[in-house]
């Protein structure tokens, strides 16, 4: 017997065939690149992931997700033909049928009730290329208003708050490569160790250069141990945090008068606001101990250059844009920007979370980072579709408001591309039960997803080995994914989806590309003269020189790596806007009935709504299930032990999750990640309300209650749930 298997193993060695394939992490937005190893024997083929020392930004470094990206592309269940829903059940068609379908249904719709009853909604993972074609397919071929993407749930704050402050919104004002050289960095509602794992040697670089760290969290997480100092803050006082710092600021000395006086508008009104600031009512209301406070501001102030980065923990609250408005006055009133490390970050969080909302599939946006209902833009982009500007319909609504007008009947189909929203959107029940009011839905993804299986129709889309197309990584860096794989059946490429779609409609004369690389000939076309302009970027470009920073408008050009170094920001007067910011609690606040504030996350092993990372088992054993952070006092008062199934309740709803009890949480608040659907899903109990003006929902905090479940055995032939949280039987009615 082992003669045998030495022989095996000798044939099998003998015959190993090896292929090395470019490509790059498809989840979070560093989109670090690697190579994709095939090793192909007379009985198997394997496939593993390896580091690219080569690369730019992460120069070989790899986190647990990108290891395992190319394992879902691999799995059994990927979509690979048009699937229709008849009579409750799954039936496979052709495409021939599947667009026919489309194309009456649409039709029949738009007839009925008008243009604007379809909707179309998109996901901040789509490469450059195919969030402007949706956008175009939107605009042109379906002529709905109603557009828009989950990216809303992710950068939507910030990037008002940058283009209200700064007047233009590139996710960081300097490359990574500054990190380094910043004195002292502030990172405010950003477990960056967990969520962007390999940008975290930058912040160890600069810790090792003599920087201080500080870390705004409600929780411990592995990026507030690397903090010198931990403000551990109530959620929804951040605001109010930087309030105080600004108190001290300004007491102590540490404005920068001369920049104030030459670059901004707004201090006066500023100034005399924070001298109204008193910080111990600041320590109050985020109870974080005035000492603290103060340390924390002089770290920042006597630096002589510092970095602020914000991410989610700032940005998804119903007051996010004033949030992170403030920490820009906080960098301003410093003049902290525009040099080497010294700067402003919004740390994305979806792989093209920033080129995504550049080019089209905003609401309220057109290619180039243009407004729809600006006049001229409209001309403009018009011009470049071959169009009349009044063809060009108006600004829709925010992504949860788009669900809102289905549960009111106003939208009656719906096309959705790479997005599952009845996970990722706040009060998700509603969401659920909206979409089962459509009169269609069609759903392009790999998976049927927990949308998708709502679907009336499902069409096969493409993974990220085999979708070529530009990313835009958190620096603004447009970089080049190639195609290593070809379609698994009669999958297409999301383009081809939409550029076929748009075919049966009888808009194809608008959408004849035959390749990625065309489509984004068109897209630098269409943001020339924007605040995103991509027209001196090409892939050749982009191959070249290891990415292209924009706004990049002319071949020429390097492209703009740090933003501002001239001290001239992007209003008409050149001039920054700073503006008082008075703390403001949360829109539903503790109270006898629901005492506990809840905050939601990622965990480092999952992304987004877990369609891709729940289906890599090595990623799923790291994190099987969604647990319940509570602190261990807390515990005690709820009469909940460690791993006991509890009922957490909101307004909204309740869900029944196992608890994990852990000192590295406040006892006034519990945390849930957001990677799970269905029953397990924690947005079917956040709150809905919205910031006023990114519309960016208040993930972050509500109010809830919990209820110790008493154990009791299982029901005999109860219906099993697999790793999607979605039932095993499949082809059940709407």
């Amino acid at each position: 017997m082992s003669d045998f298997l030495g022989h095996f193993r000798d044939q099998e060695q003998k015959h190993t065939k090896e292929r090395i394939y470019p490509t790059q992490c498809p989840y979070c937005s560093m989109q670090c690149t690697m190579r994709l190893v095939e090793e192909k024997t007379p009985y198997t083929t394997r496939w593993k992931a390896a580091p690219n020392k080569d690369d730019p930004v992460v120069q070989g470094r790899m986190c647990v997700k990108g290891v395992e990206a190319h394992v879902h592309t691999l799995d059994h269940e990927r979509l690979t033909q048009p699937l229709l829903r008849q009579n409750g059940r799954w039936v496979m068609i052709s495409w021939e049928e599947a667009l026919e379908w489309f194309q009456r249904r649409v039709k029949e719709t738009q007839e009925r009730y008008g243009k604007d009853a379809v909707g179309v909604y998109g996901g901040g993972s789509l490469t450059n290329e195919e969030a402007y074609l949706l956008g175009k397919f939107a605009r042109v071929a379906l002529q709905t208003r109603y557009i828009d993407y989950n990216g809303r749930f992710c950068m939507s704050s910030a990037a008002t708050a940058a283009n209200q402050a700064l007047g233009v919104d590139r996710g960081l004002t300097n490359p990574l490569s500054d990190i380094p050289a910043a004195d002292c960095i502030i990172l405010a509602g950003a477990n960056i160790a967990e969520c962007q794992p390999t940008m975290m040697p930058y912040f160890r670089k600069a810790k090792g250069n003599g920087a201080t760290l500080i870390a705004i969290d409600p929780r411990e997480t592995a990026t507030t141990k690397l903090a010198d100092i931990h403000l551990r803050i109530r959620p929804g006082t951040d605001a109010a945090l930087v309030n105080g710092m600004l108190k001290v600021i300004l007491e102590e000395g540490y404005v920068n008068e001369p920049f104030l006086k030459q670059h901004t508008t707004g201090w006066p009104q500023l100034k005399t606001w924070i001298e109204s600031v008193s910080t111990d009512e600041v320590a109050g209301i985020t109870g974080i101990p005035r000492d603290t406070i103060v340390a924390a501001a002089r770290s920042y102030g006597q630096a002589a250059t510092g970095m602020v980065f914000t991410a989610r923990g700032v940005e998804q609250h119903a007051h996010g844009v004033k949030n992170v408005r403030n920490f820009l006055n906080l960098v301003l009133v410093t003049g902290k920007i525009g040099r080497c490390g010294s700067g402003y970050g919004a740390v994305t969080g979806q792989g093209n979370g920033q080129g995504g909302r550049e080019h089209g599939q905003k609401a309220d946006q057109l290619p180039g980072y243009r407004l729809i209902n600006n006049p001229q833009h409209r001309r403009e982009i018009a011009q470049v579709w071959g169009i009349e500007e009044h063809e060009l319909p108006q600004a829709g609504v925010s992504a949860y408001e788009m669900f809102q007008r289905v549960w009111e009947r106003e939208i009656r189909g719906m096309v959705i591309l790479s997005s599952n929203p009845v996970v990722s959107n706040p009060n998700a029940t509603m969401v659920e039960e909206a979409l089962d009011r459509l009169d269609f839905l069609v759903a392009i993804d790999l998976f049927l997803s927990e949308t998708a299986e709502r679907a009336d129709l499902v069409l096969p889309g493409s993974a990220y080995l085999e979708d070529e197309g530009t990313m835009t990584n958190l620096e603004g860096r447009v970089i080049r994914r190639q195609a290593v794989r070809s379609l698994p059946g009669e999958a297409k490429l999301d383009w081809q989806i939409l550029a076929q779609m748009a075919q049966v409609l009888g808009k194809g004369e608008y959408f004849s590309f035959s390749s990625a690389q065309e489509i984004f000939t068109e897209l630098r076309q269409a943001s020339r003269g924007g605040i995103a302009d991509y027209s001196g970027i090409s892939y050749e470009r982009i191959e070249r020189e290891g990415g292209v920073f924009w706004p990049c408008s002319d071949e020429n050009s390097p492209g703009t790596a740090r933003l501002f170094e001239d001290h001239r920001f992007w209003h008409p007067d050149g001039r920054a806007k700073l503006i008082p910011v008075p703390h403001l609690e949360p829109p539903e606040p503790v109270c006898d009935t629901y005492p506990l504030t809840l905050t939601t996350g990622r965990y480092m092993a999952h992304y987004l709504t877990g369609v891709q990372t729940r289906r890599t088992p090595a990623l799923l054993k790291k994190a099987p299930e969604p647990l319940l952070s509570i602190h261990p006092e807390t515990a005690k008062r709820w009469n909940v032990e460690d791993g006991q199934q509890v009922q957490v309740h909101s307004r909204r709803g309740s869900i029944e999750m196992k608890v994990e009890i852990t000192t590295k949480i406040r006892e006034d608040i519990v945390f849930a990640p957001m990677h799970w659907g269905g029953e397990n899903g924690i947005n079917r109990l956040t709150l809905p309300e919205l910031d006023p003006e990114s519309r960016m929902p208040a993930f972050k905090t509500c109010a809830v209650r919990l209820e110790p479940v008493i154990a009791t055995l299982p029901t005999e032939g109860k219906e099993r749930s697999d790793i999607d949280g979605k039932a095993q039987k499949v082809g059940v009615g709407r």
